[in-house]
């Protein structure tokens, strides 16, 4: 599908002008998305945890199920053009969703930039290998880490 993508899209388009398969090339992979995260009902202070949806690769960062994740899983956000404003609070800082929409670059090691799909798990910016699945857990606050942690 990547290779199909125009280059430089990104730059040139809005995140609702494009095209469903230009949105999709947008994800890298990362699998930060995937993770569970906790947030304070009082100060709305988003906390990260390593624990991920039992869908999640911990391989590759990748959906094991993607196509049928949100019948698989009821609470899964589907990113869209429609409600990324609502979204973006929770997604992680190199998220590129999150970037461009901010009107920021996206990362060097993204896989539209290096024409690599691993390079964002090669880089060490994918959750791979860093993760434990949510059938392995029983309280989220014991897996509570710093974003960067990851």
């Amino acid at each position: 599908m990547r290779n199909n993508v125009i280059n430089d899209f990104w730059k040139r388009k809005s995140l609702e002008d494009m095209t469903h398969e230009e949105w999709e090339s947008l994800c890298d992979f990362c699998g930060r998305c995937c993770l569970h995260k906790l947030e304070d009902i009082e100060t709305q202070e988003i906390c990260h945890t390593r624990v991920s949806c039992r869908l999640l690769n911990p391989v590759d960062s990748s959906c094991t199920k993607y196509n049928k994740r949100m019948l698989l899983v009821p609470d899964c956000v589907k990113v869209a053009p429609h409600n990324i404003q609502d979204i973006i609070h929770w997604m992680p800082k190199t998220c590129s969703y999150k970037l461009l929409y901010h009107k920021k670059d996206l990362p060097p090691w993204h896989p539209l930039i290096t024409n690599d799909p691993l390079s964002t798990t090669k880089s060490g910016n994918s959750v791979a290998g860093k993760t434990i699945s949510e059938l392995d857990v029983l309280n989220l606050d014991d897996h509570i880490i710093n974003e960067e942690d990851l």
